[in-house]
């Protein structure tokens, strides 16, 4: 059986928290090999919002790739990946793959996903979002992106910033066709 392959990206938006939580759910798979590319600003903000380290996140990962490495494998349609998520996603990254202006790994390998017709899902963190972002991310969705903003739900009642951070994971699972049991799924009120 061979493995599932994902790229996920980190780049410098709030909410790294939600990276490494979808890094630790497919890490627990056999079927999944997890490739990562992280943005400088993704790495500093991983320092300034959470007590993990960016050592201890890219053990989480089965292979860590240069940021600035835009001959990387993923660089390449010919590159076998399944698919790539870039959670959190700025709206500068954002921007950039929705225009196509390849100047790192995470936006050429994101072009790449979109050109190969590949699953891309794109978290963006911005609030609130003016025109100019709402063009962005139409644009991503125009050109085959899911972009999956991390919504607060709360039919499922949540306790805890983890019960949120799970939520919007499971959500990114759920695109990834990766069963999970994250949240509780809504089943109508039974009456």
């Amino acid at each position: 059986m061979s493995k599932k392959r994902f790229l996920i990206g980190l780049t410098g938006g709030s909410g790294p928290i939600m990276g490494v939580r979808l890094l630790e759910e497919l890490r627990a798979r056999a079927d999944i090999e997890t490739h990562l590319v992280a943005s400088p600003a993704a790495i500093r903000t991983l320092d300034i919002e959470t007590d993990r380290s960016w050592g201890d996140v890219r053990e989480l990962a089965d292979r860590v790739w240069d940021h600035k490495d835009i001959a990387a494998g993923p660089a390449s349609g010919s590159y076998p990946l399944d698919a790539m998520v870039v959670i959190p996603a700025s709206m500068h990254t954002a921007s950039a793959i929705a225009w196509g202006l390849s100047s790192n790994l995470i936006v050429r390998a994101a072009d790449v996903c979109l050109k190969e017709r590949k699953n891309l899902v794109v978290v963006p963190r911005e609030t609130p979002l003016h025109e100019g972002h709402l063009e962005t991310l139409a644009r991503l969705a125009r050109l085959g992106a899911c972009v999956l903003p991390p919504m607060v739900a709360f039919y499922h009642r949540p306790e805890s910033v983890g019960d949120i951070v799970d939520f919007t994971v499971g959500k990114v699972l759920d695109q990834l066709g990766v069963a999970h049991d994250l949240f509780r799924r809504w089943e109508g009120t039974g009456e």
